[in-house]
């Protein structure tokens, strides 16, 4: 587990933009597929029945994810802004103080979790 950060959230669709939504998450999967080394795991799931999306994002520490919200994030944000509503954004590891309040800035309803037990097999 290390020093890894697990991030968890949703984006609620306007009417008829989950199709869109779904598209502009498969470029950002894409961007953080070839340019972003320290992101170690990225999924989306669509809601039909929700209208949204869920995605998980793993980073190997808050570097990483640190690099992922001041370039991937930073270039797609005001285009998803655009389409859907983000949150609830889930934050799991030691992420810092400022990360934590740069979401807060960004309005992403973030709830932040330290590991407590578990293991990956």
């Amino acid at each position: 587990m290390g020093n890894a950060i697990t991030v968890i959230y949703k984006w609620t669709a306007r009417e008829g933009k989950l199709a869109e939504l779904t598209s502009i998450y498969r470029n950002v999967t894409d961007a953080m597929h070839q340019n972003e080394p320290g992101a170690s795991a990225v999924h989306i799931y669509v809601s039909e029945q929700e209208n949204a999306l869920y995605v998980r994002d793993e980073f190997v520490d808050a570097d990483a994810m640190g690099y992922h919200l001041g370039t991937t994030a930073a270039a797609h944000f005001p285009e998803l802004l655009a389409i859907a509503t983000p949150g609830p954004f889930f934050f799991w590891g030691e992420v810092p103080e400022e990360m934590k309040q740069a979401t807060e800035q960004m309005q992403l309803g973030g709830e932040f979790a330290t590991h407590a037990a578990g293991f990956d097999r």
